[in-house]
């Protein structure tokens, strides 16, 4: 189908995501335990799903259809832009998160630390917007952004205008990473029109980044700005301290975007790897990016425990997370003998001690390779083997693979699928399948590694002599 067709092929599916978010997205007063079948016995719930379903679809479809045949830049921009109207003004899609943030904000301004306390403390006047399991626990955001809600909250005093700005900042995000992305696209000789496609108009960023809000839009926007800067002026100190500073704001909103700055300290440096240059032009980049998390952490008058707080997301089981999988498809195997055995902390504890191995691996490879490349890979591994997977993580990764990767088909793949995981109101289909999805992930599991394994190993085998 022609490109020009296709633009209109994802505006219908954006409205039709536009009309399931009015009759049944997370809306205020919603059901804080639904399930598919609810949904679907509930008012309007054949059309809500039929529109959501067919909504992704379609938009899903243009997406991936024109993944490597963009005309140009111009043209990615104003089609991404295009598709995200109807959901800038329709209720949030796919999760209930930016209620969340605004009691956590209404509790900061009222001078309640929410890295100690849940928002039922204050209580918050909101309180019943709140999925039940994410009352009592603490915020895993970090100080600016915890900053940011308590300032958006004590501003607007509404739930409704909140809301508003929390989208606005989503926005924000999202236009950074339109602003800057060609740069990081120039700099490893990918098309700036096929990498703005890829991040900007993939339906994770419709449905989750701006339409749910996520605070995920802001983290990436500031560190795909802070990369461009440090590419930009390699080996200058000034311009290098100030894309530190960026990165630094983006560890404010979420401190995932941090394990990007060793690789940033790489792409700093002028010239040839060596010590010397990575202590001279890596220093301003990493002590910008320190000063700034501690700094905003002292201004927010807070402690670090939003470092603890990340701990959270245990709390979810969900297939979605390989290493979860692995747990639960353990417990399925030993049933079968009779015996329980919960395998999770486990595994899970595994899955993070091989993140923090590859890390350390894949920046170790970075030295004398692409940094910015090895980044994107850096954040895949930490959204794949992080105890919790929501499908708007996928973005981390996404938007730096997108302007760094030569193929594309397997971060795009991943984006496609978990843009059908979560239904219109905020519903993880992920807690209903446990069974077989637990299996069928830890299959895929075994079905990588072994190739990985026989990759590395036939890397390792001396080329043939002629």
């Amino acid at each position: 189908m022609p490109h020009h067709l296709l633009r209109w092929v994802g505006l219908a599916g954006s409205v039709l995501l536009a009309v399931a978010a009015y009759l049944g997205g997370a809306l205020p007063d919603g059901n804080l335990r639904p399930t598919p079948v609810s949904i679907w016995q509930g008012r309007h719930g054949p059309l809500i799903l039929a529109a959501w379903l067919l909504g992704t679809a379609l938009m899903g479809w243009a997406w991936w259809t024109l993944r490597d045949r963009v005309p140009s830049a111009r043209w990615a921009l104003v089609t991404a832009g295009l598709w995200l109207i109807p959901l800038l003004v329709a209720p949030p899609l796919g999760s209930r998160d930016v209620y969340a943030y605004t009691c956590q904000g209404a509790s900061y301004a009222a001078g309640i630390s929410p890295y100690e306390h849940g928002v039922s403390v204050l209580p918050c006047p909101w309180l019943d917007t709140i999925s039940y399991i994410w009352r009592d626990t603490p915020a895993p955001y970090g100080p600016l952004f915890v900053m940011l809600s308590g300032a958006i909250v004590k501003t607007t005093g509404s739930l409704y205008a909140s809301m508003a700005l929390f989208r606005l900042a989503a926005v924000v995000g999202v236009g950074l990473t339109a602003a800057f992305l060609p740069v990081l696209a120039r700099r490893c000789g990918v098309p700036a029109g096929r990498a703005l496609w890829l991040a900007l108009a993939c339906p994770l960023v419709a449905v989750h980044l701006v339409s749910g809000a996520h605070n995920d839009a802001l983290m990436v926007g500031l560190l795909v700005a802070g990369l461009a800067v440090v590419v930009s002026r390699p080996g200058r100190f000034w311009p290098l301290l100030a894309g530190g500073v960026l990165l630094g704001l983006a560890g404010g909103v979420k401190v995932t975007a941090l394990v990007a700055v060793p690789f940033a300290a790489l792409a700093a440096i002028s010239g040839p790897y060596s010590i010397k240059g990575l202590v001279r032009d890596g220093s301003p980049v990493v002590g910008g990016a320190f000063v700034t998390v501690v700094g905003a952490t002292l201004v927010a008058g807070l402690n670090f425990g939003w470092i603890s707080g990340l701990e959270q997301g245990s709390l979810v089981v969900a297939w979605t997370s390989p290493s979860t999988a692995v747990g639960q498809t353990v417990g399925y195997v030993a049933a079968l003998f009779g015996a329980h055995v919960d395998a999770l902390p486990v595994t899970r504890a595994i899955g993070v001690l091989v993140l923090a191995v590859l890390l350390v691996w894949l920046w170790w490879r970075a030295r004398t390779r692409d940094p910015l490349w090895h980044a994107g890979l850096a954040l895949a591994a930490t959204v794949a083997l992080a105890p919790l997977f929501h499908p708007w993580y996928w973005m981390w990764p996404l938007t730096l693979l997108a302007a760094t990767a030569h193929r594309t088909g397997w971060f795009s793949l991943v984006a496609l699928v978990s843009s059908f995981l979560v239904l219109a109101d905020g519903t993880g289909l992920a807690r209903y399948t446990k069974f077989p999805g637990a299996p069928l992930m830890t299959l895929l599991v075994i079905v990588v590694a072994v190739r990985l394994v026989r990759s590395a190993r036939a890397a390792r085998r001396p080329a043939p002599v002629d």
